[in-house]
């Protein structure tokens, strides 16, 4: 298991965490534990001994209007949430899209981002479309929305633990397609060198978000108030571009509480369901 800490300092938010006090309940006051993947690029992954990607990067800015440095640790996705709720971690952070079936276990701050499926295929596919799925040996990571959705359309999806055991199987060509995450597809596939393409994608029913263990308000409150501000400062625009860059955003997708005003790419201040085309 690899852990990174990386630090976060106070920019002018609110700092409770400092004194010795420990209003959010951490494990450890002051530092922020945060469950994550190795292997999931661009939201989520390890780079030269440090992780990174979208989410991580935008957990590391909130963290930072709260006095709060992060600890990253890896874990697959199947335990995450898991984890959370039992305190092995404070947050999870892996563009986890909220569920009512995920209620049960965690709960969910406001969501940050959008995300679509992909539908990644071995380069010379018939494969064109979700709709081309039936009778098909469809790999999926356990425990995600794309697990659920392959369960739901009632295709016997074979499960594996991380995203690397997807794209092995498309290179080996042990699946058919891979149901992925639209980024994470995409992706895989640019550095496949030809052997994976991506056929299809769709608009994912609803947000990602950060995870925190049920019961746990000051916390999830704390981190929603200061998403607001890394909305409002421009963090959140800017790292949209640094990693999905040319990604269009859904004209209804409202950031965090919706509330917030994020700068426009011209610098001048809108609200941020237009400037993000309000992912």
């Amino acid at each position: 298991m690899t852990v990174g800490l990386l630090g976060a300092c106070s920019d002018g938010g609110d700092s409770s965490a400092g004194g010795g006090g420990n209003p959010y309940g951490l494990a450890q006051p002051g530092v922020l534990r945060a469950g994550t993947l190795t292997d999931a690029p661009p939201n989520v992954y390890l780079k030269d001994g440090k992780f990174t990607g979208f989410d991580n990067d935008l957990l590391t800015a909130v963290a930072g209007k709260l006095g709060l440095k992060v600890e990253f640790v890896g874990t697959d996705f199947s335990a995450l949430l898991s984890q959370v709720n039992n305190h092995k971690f404070d947050v999870g952070s892996s563009s986890i899209t909220i569920t009512e079936a995920r209620k049960k276990t965690v709960d969910f701050g406001n969501g940050y981002d959008f995300g679509y499926f992909g539908l990644d295929v071995p380069a010379g596919s018939p494969i064109k479309g979700f709709d081309q799925l039936t009778g098909e040996r469809v790999v999926v990571v356990q425990g995600t929305v794309q697990d659920d959705y392959a369960t739901g359309k009632q295709l016997d999806p074979v499960r594996v633990p991380d995203y690397n055991g997807a794209i092995n199987q498309l290179k080996a060509g042990t699946a058919d397609a891979w149901i992925a995450p639209a980024e994470i597809g995409e992706k895989s596939a640019a550095d496949s060198n030809g052997k994976i393409t991506v056929a299809a994608k769709q608009l994912s029913p609803a947000p990602t978000a950060y995870a925190v263990a049920k019961g746990s308000d000051k916390l999830r409150e704390a981190l929603n108030k200061a998403l607001d501000e890394v909305i409002a400062d421009g963090t959140w625009s800017r790292l949209q571009a640094q990693y999905y860059p040319g990604r269009p955003i859904p004209a209804d997708f409202k950031p965090g509480s919706g509330k917030a005003t994020a700068p426009s790419a011209s610098g001048s201040a809108q609200p941020s369901a237009s400037a993000s085309a309000a992912s």
